[in-house]
């Protein structure tokens, strides 16, 4: 008896040890190991909310919601100014140094090193959640990784396993959750720019390695983020001017996928003029021709200066064909060598920058069902609309859903709840330290 006392003393302590050395772990790595009341956790709600029947993404993507009618169309002005409280911090400071025009757009980034970080977790959403609340005309831009460990240079073989994976429904859950968030937030009218610059050879997240399973993936990201109840998201298809790794147009992953064509478009590389880069093949040019064939509104989440240093004149005629075309929206990004306002490098830029937008009155507000900014060309419908039928003709039927998605693998042990008394403790900081 005595014996069977102490071996359940030991276990007691050796238990307690190794749940206080994991909680540990966690609080020395606390940027990186997710620990969440269990209850949270399996629920995802918040307490007292009611638990919502999720349906299963189908393999065919969905047409989303129609956003609110305050968001806004036209040129909606913005800048990116830093990924947390201090770029909402600074948006109130840019609009004084530019007379009072109005910054409609709040735009940031999702980390892109670890799962958890693309979930989108409260505490990041909640100043741009506070911002758009104060502001109900604004318009919040989100980028949004598709990969974790997005900028650890993985070769062209692994991107490919991973966006194979991504098709099959491997990451849905993480996306889901994003989706959640950013809804209980109450930012469910987000412009999402999923996987942005695609077409380069940056991000883990780039489409060369395979385009088929890149795009099969987009469209799985997109249906199960639709599949949130709530939601009212666009999603944002931004490649990097110009061909790069690959032209971007073998990426597009289908109209009914895809709500906004943006771009990406610095001023580089050296020595190119700007008119070149409106000609140059998947340049400024075959964008717009792009979108309009398309039924797409246009939008620029990046640009600024680079390579050509403190050139004014790219700036001048950048917000002029952007004062043209009429994107939904454009966000300069503000930090050095880009920006106008924070970097000190640029000081004609900045001058013209200013002189341009200085004093603005505000573009009107209308709804975004109205009508897409840009037009398509004569001949072409409006996406969702049907020709006109003759008397007696009848609607044509829609062609059967065949298939079904196939499940989503369960997640791996490094990316599972591991439940300690009330604590979850995840392990996926062990996968970053691999990068």
């Amino acid at each position: 008896m005595r014996s069977d006392g102490r071996g359940r003393v030991r276990a007691v302590l050796h238990a307690g040890v190794t749940a206080a050395v994991l909680l540990a772990s966690c609080t020395v790595l606390l940027a990186s190991c997710t620990v969440l009341p269990v209850a949270e956790r399996q629920s995802g709600l918040r307490p007292g909310e009611r638990q919502e029947r999720e349906p299963a993404p189908s393999p065919s993507v969905r047409p989303s919601g129609s956003p609110a009618a305050s968001t806004p169309s036209g040129r909606a002005l913005g800048a990116f100014l830093g990924p947390g409280p201090e770029g909402v911090r600074r948006m109130a400071e840019m609009e004084k140094w530019l007379g009072g025009t109005k910054l409609r757009v709040g735009h940031t980034y999702l980390p892109g090193r670890l799962w958890s970080d693309i979930e989108g977790q409260p505490a990041f959403l909640r100043p741009w959640a506070r911002w758009r609340r104060a502001d109900p005309t604004g318009l919040f831009v989100l980028n949004v990784p598709m990969q974790a460990r997005n900028e650890a240079r993985l070769d062209d073989e692994r991107v490919r396993a991973l966006l194979r994976e991504g098709a099959a429904g491997r990451f849905d859950a993480h996306f889901r959750t994003l989706a959640r968030n950013l809804v209980r937030a109450r930012l469910a009218d987000t412009v999402v720019v999923l996987g942005w610059e695609m077409n380069g050879t940056t991000y883990t997240h780039r489409c060369a390695p395979d385009p088929r399973a890149w795009k099969a993936y987009w469209r799985r990201v997109v249906t199960t983020m639709r599949a949130v109840e709530g939601q009212r998201f666009r999603f944002d298809f931004a490649p990097s001017r110009g061909r790069d790794a690959i032209p971007w147009t073998r990426c597009y992953p289908g109209d009914d996928a895809v709500d906004v064509l943006g771009m990406d478009a610095y001023d580089q590389p050296e020595g190119m003029s700007f008119d070149e880069q409106v000609r140059e093949p998947y340049g400024l040019q075959a964008h717009v021709d792009f979108a309009a064939r398309h039924g797409k509104p246009l939008s620029y989440p990046e640009w600024g200066l680079f390579r050509n240093g403190d050139n004014a004149e790219y700036v001048r005629s950048m917000l002029g064909w952007m004062d043209r075309h009429k994107p939904l929206y454009q966000t300069i990004s503000d930090y050095c060598p880009h920006g106008v306002w924070r970097c000190r490098s640029n000081p004609t830029s900045s001058k013209t920058f200013r002189m341009a937008l200085f004093a603005q009155p505000e573009p009107p507000v209308v709804p975004w069902h109205s009508g897409s900014p840009t037009a398509p060309p004569p001949g072409t419908r409006p996406p969702g609309t049907e020709p006109p039928r003759q008397a007696g003709q009848s609607r044509p039927s829609r062609p059967a859903t065949t298939g079904t998605a196939p499940p989503a693998p369960a997640r791996p042990w490094w990316e599972r709840c591991w439940e300690i008394g009330q604590y979850c403790v995840r392990f996926d900081w062990l996968r970053a330290l691999e990068g």
